[in-house]
């Protein structure tokens, strides 16, 4: 297992490291370390941490292309998920809903994706923000290579085939002749291993034309060999026009200090839970956040940039029959083995061949079909999803920020507004669906004075609060306040189907006139002969009827 996600992982960190925007060698720096800390500290066996697809995107939005800032972002991210799992606040990420993640994945998958096809053309000189690469791109088609776009082209093809092939790759069978299990094993094999098989031959391909005398590929250039240097990461830049102090660095990365580590801990979390569920193990979150932390913090004194749980590694890591976080220590040192010999090799790789590796890994990011699905579902749901979808084409942070305000605004409004159920009858009965909070206070007290004053004759009411698990103190003042407006008006109300902690709050309180009853049933019965309950005994008790 470990060498099956090794073989993933090196392609990919050369890949991720060209679209974070840094030298490539630093995709690789990144790709060791998560791995044998998460092997100690992680819960989850089939996780791998490293370098991805969406943390490169961010790294290449807050980090500028420089490895200082990139390596410092890694060093503070991880100190806010170390924070965050020790004060054990890994339920904040419960407020991220999946319409705002889904939203920003397949926006991500997007931007990922475009951003790659100018090497996938030969292009060069193209911007990164998106709708500027993309009136670029479309701008300068034809100055084209030619031999990029057929390589890159063909690697695509080939990547989509070798996946199509692994999906549809049945199950070995153990009494099966020994020639037919070899055959599935290579199949197996090829398959998994379809990233370093497509970028070898790429490379195969560009060392060739390079012995012949001519080369139509722009190729990835020298990587330097070795392993880096064990050291603290840098707390200030040397620049031009003097040096870039701690504090200034801290003020260009802005907001990336929040959405980096909060992005980490959510792919990460999301994916260790998604592989728990399926193996019918359960993680801990704060656990998974300590583990991350401490992989960016260490990482970062490597040289790594900020890092996360990888989907694709990770279901490499479980279809390979992984049994415990022990197979990153097989993978990391698959790593470590590519920096101390074989980095000289990696001149040759086609950019091309990269790009096509990134597009192949964040395509399936793209989910199409939740917007079918919140469409018949829940349609407002799509609102936080098409916010965050359509703002991080523009900046990711303001997508992500944007759709986190969206989902909460609607939150919030579910609280200050719970459904309440009102039956007209001889009394009003009112049922509230959720717990009051003060934001529903008045939405309430609206609710019984329109339709018991408006009522002719006015009736008494019954709140019947078995669906209120907690009051605070403001909803409490209201409750008050609806108790003497009433009485005022010469009508009632009573309370039944109190839960504990709620009715011992109400009689703490001591409010003027407050009766409760355990149930409707008994409530019926002394209201019976309150004014206005109405003359027809067959209906008394029922306080639902509209005969009463």
């Amino acid at each position: 297992a470990g060498l099956a996600v090794g073989l993933t992982a090196v392609p990919q960190a050369l890949a991720y490291a060209e679209l974070a925007g840094l030298p490539l060698q630093y995709g690789l720096y990144s790709s060791f370390m998560g791995c044998f800390v998460y092997c100690l500290l992680g819960t989850a066996k089939d996780v791998t941490l490293g370098p991805t697809a969406v943390m490169s995107l961010l790294v290449s939005s807050y980090a500028f292309h420089q490895p200082g800032y990139a390596v410092l972002l890694a060093f503070l991210s991880g100190c806010i998920q170390l924070a965050m799992g020790l004060l054990r606040l890994g339920f904040l990420l419960d407020f991220i809903s999946c319409p705002v993640i889904k939203g920003f994945t397949s926006a991500a998958s997007i931007t990922i994706s475009f951003n790659q096809v100018k090497n996938i053309l030969g292009l060069q000189g193209i911007p990164r923000q998106f709708f500027l690469q993309l009136y670029e791109t479309l701008r300068r088609i034809g100055e084209t290579r030619a031999g990029d776009a057929v390589l890159g082209l063909s690697c695509l093809a080939a990547l989509a085939g070798l996946r199509a092939m692994k999906s549809h790759l049945p199950q070995a069978v153990p009494t099966a002749p020994l020639a037919v299990r070899i055959s599935h094993l290579v199949v197996w094999i090829c398959a998994t291993a379809r990233n370093a098989l497509v970028v070898l031959s790429a490379g195969l391909v560009a060392y060739s034309f390079q012995v012949m005398g001519c080369q139509p590929f722009r190729l990835t250039g020298s990587i330097p060999q070795g392993l880096p240097a064990f050291r603290p990461p840098r707390f200030s830049l040397a620049a031009p026009n003097g040096t870039v102090p701690f504090p200034s660095m801290l003020q260009d990365m802005g907001v990336g200090l929040a959405v980096v580590p909060l992005m980490g801990l959510l792919e990460s979390v999301a994916i260790a839970k998604a592989f728990a569920s399926q193996n019918g193990y359960r993680i801990d979150p704060n656990q998974e956040l300590l583990a991350l932390g401490v992989a960016n913090v260490l990482g970062s004194f490597v040289s790594s940039y900020p890092i996360t749980g990888s989907f694709g590694r990770t279901a490499v890591n479980a279809q390979s029959g992984v049994c415990t976080p022990a197979g990153g220590l097989v993978t990391g040192a698959l790593v470590l083995l590519s920096l101390a010999y074989l980095t000289s090799l990696f001149y040759y790789i086609p950019k091309a061949a990269l790009a096509a590796v990134i597009i192949s890994a964040v395509v399936p990011m793209f989910d199409a079909g939740i917007f079918r699905t919140l469409w018949r579902v829940q349609r407002l749901d799509l609102v936080p999803l098409c916010v965050t979808f359509l703002l991080c084409f523009w900046e990711v942070q303001y997508g992500i920020v944007a759709g986190l305000l969206v989902s909460g605004l609607l939150l919030l409004y579910s609280i200050a507004r719970p459904p309440i159920k009102v039956s007209e009858g001889a009394v009003l009965l009112v049922q509230p669906g959720s717990s009051l909070h003060f934001p529903a206070v008045e939405h309430l007290r609206d609710s019984v004075c329109s339709r018991a004053l408006a009522a002719s004759p006015a009736r008494s009411v019954l709140l019947d609060c078995s669906h209120v698990s907690s009051i605070d103190y403001t909803a409490l003042l209201g409750l008050a306040e609806l108790l003497q407006e009433l009485h005022r008006h010469g009508l009632s109300l009573a309370f039944c189907g109190l839960q504990d902690p709620v009715l011992q709050v109400l009689l703490s309180a001591d409010l003027e006139g407050f009766q409760h009853f355990p149930s409707r049933e008994e409530a019926a019965e002394a209201l019976a002969a309150l004014p206005g309950w109405g003359e027809c005994e067959d209906t008394r008790g029922d306080l639902s009827c509209p005969a009463a």
